[in-house]
């Protein structure tokens, strides 16, 4: 049976304020655990998340970058964001869970070496494939982003590491350099003709590619209402997720991590995330 593990951080913002209520009858699962931060009012728990170190941070982005976040409000979301991300890793490569969702306030594609926006301060994929190169020699990665907007900080982290393979679905016309690959997406797609375009594009890169684990920039802001509508329904994220869960269960050993990017209202976030879950704990 597949576990999943659940990172999930006290944030602000309106977009998750329903959960974790809202995970209610996915977290009673025997095979799905729950990791949360600790914050001053918490009792301790054996899930706790730990901040991960600001050297670790800076093995990514320049101290310059890391001194400029720091100067905003969102510091500390932005780091326990990154920390989520990084311990799920570690927590798949220990053998402790074979999936993760991680629940982010700050994303993470647009945050480049030097560089963040868009609310993404920290490339948390980037610095835990870092860490998981530091700690377990791990080598080969991939990342599929299927947020809206083009991932530009996460290009820049790769553009130079044949690596790990980035794959982006989004508009602004195809092209590849170095295993970081643009995969156009029409300005309004059907949900059939996304995932052919996942199954197409990256399911055979990452068969040849082999990773030993798949990073998912998993956005919601595509969908139909959201600020980056590009016509994709409800029901499509989950089944976005079902072509991921089975890429990865053959190419990496179920080794995937959905780190939440891009979307913005609550009552969507409600609706989507749950059957996403569903699907990485085997639903």
């Amino acid at each position: 049976m597949t576990t999943t593990g659940i990172f999930f951080h006290y944030q602000n913002g309106e977009r998750l304020r329903d959960f974790p209520g809202a995970l209610e009858g996915i977290l009673s699962r025997d095979n799905v655990l729950y990791y949360d931060a600790f914050y001053p009012a918490k009792l301790p728990t054996s899930y706790d998340l730990e901040y991960i170190s600001l050297d670790l941070v800076q093995q990514v982005h320049s101290w310059q970058m890391v001194e400029r976040v720091k100067r905003t409000h969102d510091f500390d979301g932005a780091l326990l964001s990154a920390s989520s991300t990084v311990a799920a890793a570690r927590r798949i490569w220990s053998g402790e869970i074979d999936n993760a969702f991680v629940f982010t306030g700050y994303g993470d594609h647009h945050a480049g070496f030097n560089s963040f926006g868009g609310g993404c301060y920290f490339n948390g994929a980037a610095i835990a494939i870092r860490d998981m190169r530091n700690r377990f020699g791990a080598r080969r990665f991939a990342i599929i982003d299927t947020d809206a907007h083009h991932g530009d900080g996460t290009w820049e982290i790769f553009q130079d590491d044949a690596s790990v393979l980035y794959m982006c679905f989004c508009s602004g016309g195809d092209c590849e350099e170095n295993n970081n690959v643009n995969v156009d997406v029409p300005w309004y797609v059907a949900d059939g003709e996304y995932v052919e375009l996942i199954r197409k594009n990256f399911a055979q890169r990452a068969a040849s590619f082999r990773p030993e684990a798949i990073f998912w920039n998993w956005g919601y802001d595509g969908t139909q209402g959201e600020y980056g509508d590009i016509g994709l329904s409800i029901a499509a994220h989950a089944l976005m997720a079902r072509e991921l869960k089975r890429i990865a269960d053959e190419v990496c050993r179920g080794r995937l991590i959905v780190v939440l990017c891009g979307g913005s209202l609550r009552d969507m976030a409600r609706r989507l995330i749950p059957p996403v879950i569903r699907v990485l704990a085997g639903e």
